[in-house]
């Protein structure tokens, strides 16, 4: 019976918009600021869902952001930076020396 869930978390994760580069991967990220605890949701409308504890202000969310990627993808946080949208909600996040797939499975792992 576990075909089905894996099936489903595999669904679930192929919809996440992840472009593969040179360098390594860029991926969509709808951020919630302010919430009660900083997690990786899941998927939303192809973006990387994240909550974050740190409010919007003077950076705090953003530096939240890449500490939580770096961790979650398994890299150095001087690999991970906010590509495009630093001031808003919806990002682009690039993550040097990452293939799509291997991005894919540790997001998937790191899903609380």
């Amino acid at each position: 019976m576990s075909k089905p869930e894996e099936s489903g978390a595999v669904g679930e994760w192929s919809r996440l918009a992840i472009t593969e580069r040179a360098e390594g991967v860029r991926i969509s990220v709808q951020v919630r600021p302010k919430s009660s605890r900083s997690a990786i949701v899941g998927v939303r409308e192809a973006a990387l869902d994240v909550s974050l504890t740190a409010p919007p202000v003077e950076g705090a969310a953003n530096a939240e952001l890449i500490k939580l990627l770096s961790r979650a993808l398994d890299v150095r946080q001087s690999d991970v930076q906010i590509a495009l949208g630093a001031s808003g909600r919806s990002k682009v996040v690039a993550v040097r020396g990452l293939k799509e797939v291997e991005a894919r499975k540790r997001l998937a792992g790191a899903k609380r």
